[in-house]
Parts: structure tokens; sequence; C-alpha cells
């Protein structure tokens, strides 16, 4: 044996002893000769998200991938995808290698489409193939449990504490918007459970469908809702006879969280003003910017500003009746605008004779300021669901209340 392979030998020996000495069957030697392999670093896999104002160009500019290979990626990208449409705090991922080649780039264009730039090859010049492709997603039907109590006292703050999204009450606050002001309404022991398409992708949530059915109980008060699409026709959500849920006037122009600070009264004392004046609506404390909607579709007759209302929208409605929303930091209507109920009118701030950031929501009727939430307590049950399709509903109400009441443990069986 030649000298210079006697050093090889020994540290050979020296590694292989314990493994003759160990059974023959040891179920983790193979696993441990596998983490003893170093593999070499051929590449960098960059992930990050869309800074502000950031071009396709600067940014891989920043990853120091030279200008001759970003020109052409650049160019393959804009292609397929109108660069200026490239949004801030999407993801992406540069797949590249250490001599600046890069071998693949993906976008996410948002939450459905993915935008991928692959290499077409790794010899000659830089040529890549571009393309838009949708993100897989599946769809799963599940049933969902919560209440609110003194410490989780909102529906956002309940539907967190569950794990889930925003986007989820804003779901169910809509659904219930007739009958539910979720800004005053709600009480500590109310419950709700609702039945709602759950989307994940690759594994975690992406977002929601639609919701199937749900049961808020508020102050005792069972509220049911079922979601029925007609052939043809428009979904809406309906009461367990078939009533529908949406009445002409929504309880409230916010979502929810906001507080009552001021009810409808024919005298109090102004907080600015400092005598004593009818107050005309009814006053909500909510964050700065929150979104105010119109309680039904209407005409917008004024959007600008008025001496003590600050930035003031009003719009008329049917049957005689005016609403006017005071206050507000922003305003996104213009008179002589069509809206429909619940679409944005403003956002919440504290303009004119404001003391603090708020929303004042007033109503007229015939020209007479009426109190807003007797006024609502008034309205009649909405449209029923039509007597040629009763049957038709009462199968989906049926289907989706046996899920939305059957014992946890079936749930469970059956969304397995």
């Amino acid at each position: 044996m030649k000298k210079w392979l006697l050093p090889v030998v020994v540290v050979l020996v020296a590694v292989a002893v314990p493994l003759w000495m160990a059974p023959a069957s040891h179920p983790d030697s193979s696993e441990r000769l596998d983490e003893d392999v170093s593999l070499t670093r051929d590449a960098d896999y960059l992930t990050g998200l869309i800074p502000s104002r950031a071009t396709l160009a600067g940014l891989f500019a920043d990853h120091r991938i030279e200008r001759p290979e970003a020109y052409v990626l650049t160019a393959s990208v804009g292609a397929a995808f109108d660069l200026r449409r490239l949004r801030a705090g999407q993801a992406y991922i540069i797949d590249r290698l250490l001599d600046g080649r890069v071998r693949r780039f993906e976008y996410e264009i948002d939450g459905d489409r993915r935008l991928v730039a692959d290499r077409a090859s790794l010899d000659g010049d830089p040529e890549f193939v571009t393309s838009i492709t949708k993100i897989p997603k599946v769809t799963e039907v599940v049933v969902l449990e919560g209440a609110i109590s003194r410490e989780v006292n909102s529906l956002s703050a309940s539907i967190d504490r569950m794990g889930e999204r925003i986007e989820l009450a804003l779901g169910l606050a809509d659904v219930f918007s007739g009958e539910i002001d979720f800004s005053s309404d709600l009480q500590p022991g109310d419950e709700f459970r609702l039945v709602v398409e759950r989307q994940l992708r690759e594994g975690k949530l992406a977002g929601y469908g639609n919701i199937l059915a749900a049961e808020f109980v508020n102050n005792g008060r069972p509220l049911r809702a079922v979601r029925f699409a007609p052939d043809g026709g428009s979904p809406g959500y309906y009461d367990d006879q078939g009533r529908s849920l949406k009445r002409f006037f929504l309880k409230s122009p916010l979502k929810f969280d906001p507080t009552v600070t001021s009810r409808f009264s024919t005298s109090r004392k102004h907080p600015i003003l400092g005598y004593a004046r009818a107050h005309n609506g009814v006053d909500y404390r909510a964050p700065s910017g929150a979104p105010v909607a119109s309680v039904a579709p209407g005409v917008v007759t004024l959007a600008g500003w008025t001496s003590g209302g600050g930035r003031t929208v009003r719009v008329r409605h049917p049957n005689g009746y005016e609403s006017e929303y005071l206050h507000m930091s922003a305003i996104s209507v213009r008179v002589g605008n069509r809206i429909g109920q619940g679409q944005l009118v403003g956002r919440v701030g504290m303009t004119g004779l404001a003391t603090g950031v708020h929303l004042h929501y007033g109503l007229r009727k015939n020209g007479r300021y009426v109190n807003p939430v007797r006024e609502h307590q008034n309205m009649p049950p909405g449209e029923p669901v039509p007597a040629g399709l009763i049957d038709a509903f009462a199968s989906d109400r049926d289907r989706y209340f046996e899920l939305l009441f059957a014992p946890s443990a079936l749930r469970a069986a059956n969304n397995n």
C-alpha cells in the first residue's frame, strides 16, 4: 500500500469501526449516513414582499441581477403582465444561481393567481417562458362557534379568538345587519354558530366562500339565517320561515365595534355650544377612517361641507326618507350618485363641531327628524321566498340546519 493512502485509511477505519460494532439491522444507520452528506450550495432562494413604490427592474437590481439578465426577464414578465399593476406587499420568489443567473421568478398577483417565469435553458443567452397560473385551493364546509363575553365584547374579537380572519366577521355582520346593530345590541352571553365555506391554499387559510347558514342568539333572542339562491335569481338570506332578513334600513351605518355615545333626543346640552338643543340622530364612537355605509338604497343629495357637521353626506331614499352622515374625514360619493344599501359613502372622522372622532347618523321622514332606532324597529319584515320556491328553500334549509345543529363529534366526522 502506498504511503499517501495511509492517512485516508486511518480516517475511514476510525469512522467505520462503530458501524461494524452495531447490529446489522440498526434502523437508523442509513439515516445517520445521509445526515453526514454535505451538498454544495449552487443557488440562492430569495423570498420577500414587493416594497412600496418598487419597480420590477429596481427589485432585480436590489438582488444584484446583471442588467442584461434583468432586462430580458423584465421584458418576458411584462409581455404577460402589466408591470404597472405590481402591488406592494405581494410575495415574490427568485431562484438565482450563484453566478447571478435566474432560474425562476414567481410573483403572487393576488389570492387566486401567480405569475411564473422559468428560464428556458442554462445554455446560451437568457430566455424565459412566463405564464400566469391559478393558485390551487381546496374548499371545505365547516361549522364554527363563538360567543360574546365581557372580555371578548365584540364580534371581531370573538372571531379572532377562534383563529379566524376579520372578513368572516364582516360577512356574518352583513347577514344579520337588518336585525342586529353590532355597535350597541351585543350582550355578554350572546352566542353564534355558522356553516361556512372555508378556502385553504397549500394547507393554509386563504379566505372564505359563502356563509350557508347561521344562528345568532342576541340577548336571548335566537335569529337564524339560510342562504338561498333561486334558479336564475340573486342569492339572499332568509329566516327559517323563508322571510327575507334584508330590511329596508340597515340597523347601523357602521359594521360593528363602534359604541353609541349619544342617542336621539329632543333636548340635549351640546358639548361645544354649551346650551340645550335637539340631538337629531345617534352618535357612534368609532375608529378614525372606519367605513360608513348607506343604510338604504337611494340618491345622494349632499356630499360636502356643512358648518356644524363638517364633511357631510345626505341620501334620499324611497317612501319619504332621507339619511345623513356627519363629521366624516372623507367622502366617497358625489351629488346625484345612485347608491345601494351598504355602499360606502365616507369615513369616520371629527370634522365640524366635534369633540372627538365619531359619526353622527340622522334620519328624516317627510322632512322631519325621527329616531333612527325606533324607526327601524317599526319596519316590516322582508319579502318571503316566492310560494313556488318554498319546497326548494326548505330542502336547503333542512340540509344546512342538520349540519349547523348536529353534535360537535358528528360534525367533525362529516367534515373528514
